[in-house]
């Protein structure tokens, strides 16, 4: 099969849970462009929590089943750190630098 087919076959997963409204910081839109915070909010939405270590993928996962705050890390294409924040009851999802958290 041809990777060109291979790719079609492949199935993006469910968004996992709804962001509300999503805002990102000035910090943010500094060091990304709009691009790449889509894709970083893609990423979240579908359950890819990026850099963060297993006990926080394991909160995420508890967090999307009872309504908790969930909290994704991205690096920007020049190695920056971001994160992605959706609030307990999914009123909003924030993109902003951890110092501006």
């Amino acid at each position: 099969m041809s990777q060109e087919k291979n790719q079609e076959n492949k199935k993006e997963p469910a968004i996992r849970f709804q962001p509300g409204t999503v805002v990102a910081t000035i910090g943010a839109t500094q060091i990304a462009n709009h691009f790449q915070m889509a894709e970083m909010l893609r990423r979240h939405l579908h359950g890819d929590w990026g850099d963060v270590d297993p006990e926080d993928a394991k909160a995420n996962e508890h967090a999307v089943k009872f309504g908790e705050r969930i909290l994704s890390s991205y690096k920007t294409e020049s190695g920056e750190k971001l994160w992605v924040l959706t609030e307990h009851d999914r009123s909003a999802t924030t993109i902003l630098t951890p110092g501006e958290y």
